[in-house]
């Protein structure tokens, strides 16, 4: 299928280049044209690109320089892929972009991608839904340049104890600490997790209490994500609620219990 005169949104993951989907990385090889966050996504993740690939750095671009790239290219009949990091739909001011593509009637799709919660997790060997632990996770981030609606405030969330995944909050550390506090006890632990899937990638795993003197004592103000859950608790061989799916004693449409027909 020719991909020709068609911009693909693509989610590169958290920063390996191998936690890219197989579709996003065919895409990524094929493009005539990538334009790419180089403040967000690793030059590492374009090792795939094609050598006679026209690379577009968009870190000191506006969307109003953006588009007008994205169009004459495609109008050129070129393949245009706009590499983002972590998956298009959660924080990525993809929204805007598609609104504009969309009035200047240029095709597009979007590919989802990993994002930093899902690399927290399986870097830090949890399950965030843990049967009788904890059944839900919550995205979010604290209100900084860009507010969140009155409704979503961190506290309001916190309330419900639930596996809490706090993006763009580093640079406001304490406030977010304090708000947690009112629902979290102390001792729960965080996952302070910097520049996932990145080489230089840390994770720090410190009692609420200490979320905010760590990051500062580590001058993390940016591509930090917090893992606050219930889950964090739990030692390996710990006695959880299992869940019913591979229960010997749980019969389903797949695995009828045994003497059945």
């Amino acid at each position: 299928m020719s991909t020709s005169g068609m911009v693909y949104i693509v989610g590169a993951g958290p920063g390996d280049p191998e936690l890219i989907t197989v579709r996003g990385q065919r895409l990524l090889a094929e493009a005539e044209v990538i334009l790419y966050a180089d403040s967000l996504v690793p030059r590492q993740m374009l090792s795939v690109a094609r050598a006679d690939a026209e690379i577009i750095q968009t870190a000191n671009k506006t969307l109003e320089e953006i588009l007008p790239l994205m169009v004459a290219r495609v109008q050129a009949g070129k393949s245009v892929v706009r590499l983002h990091s972590g998956d298009p739909s959660l924080y990525g001011a993809v929204h805007e972009q598609m609104q504009a593509l969309a009035q200047a009637q240029i095709p597009f799709e979007v590919i989802p991608g990993i994002s930093a919660f899902q690399a927290a997790a399986a870097s830090l060997k949890v399950e965030l839904t843990v049967p009788g632990l904890v059944q839900t996770i919550i995205l979010t981030r604290i209100s900084g340049r860009t507010q969140v609606p009155e409704g979503e405030e961190l506290a309001a969330l916190a309330a419900h104890r639930a596996s809490l995944c706090l993006y763009l909050s580093a640079r406001h550390v304490e406030d977010a600490q304090a708000k947690l506090l009112t629902a979290y006890e102390p001792d729960t632990p965080v996952a302070i997790c910097f520049r996932l899937g990145w080489p230089d990638e840390q994770i720090w795993t410190v009692p609420l209490s200490e979320m905010a003197s760590t990051t500062q004592q580590q001058e993390l103000i940016r591509t930090t994500l917090y893992l606050i859950s219930p889950a964090l608790k739990l030692e390996p061989g710990h006695s959880a609620a299992r869940s019913r799916l591979y229960s010997p004693d749980h019969s389903h449409l797949f695995r009828p219990r045994a003497g059945s027909h």
